[in-house]
């Protein structure tokens, strides 16, 4: 069985937040949920909740014991991005671009 969770239009970049999904694929939750509540970046944070919450899913459909689950699959998908302009001197505008990504996690019993 398998339980799953997953946020869309995170505002962080796909790169960014894949370094971190990398660091804890494979890894049993107790010691994913350590690893990434003290790890000092924005999508450690997310990615946190998300597997919080792919956990309360397994407890809610009680077929999984959550003391054995584990992250089976954890993958990122860039969002579309929010486009927005920076004033820049003598009346110009430079575009910036505000990433977006969607954060997706399968957790597994092992």
């Amino acid at each position: 069985m398998e339980a799953k969770a997953s946020l869309k239009y995170a505002r962080v970049g796909a790169q960014k937040a894949r370094l971190v999904a990398d660091l804890v694929r494979g890894k049993k939750v107790d010691y994913a949920l350590k690893t990434l509540s003290f790890m000092n970046q924005k999508s450690a944070e997310l990615f946190k909740k998300l597997i919080e919450s792919a956990v309360a899913n397994a407890e809610f459909k009680k077929t999984m014991d959550v003391e054995r689950l584990i992250v089976k699959t954890i993958y990122v998908d860039q969002g579309p991005s929010l486009k927005r302009f920076r004033p820049r001197a003598q009346g110009r505008a430079f575009g910036v671009k505000k990433k977006t990504s969607h954060l997706n996690v399968v957790l597994e019993e092992k």
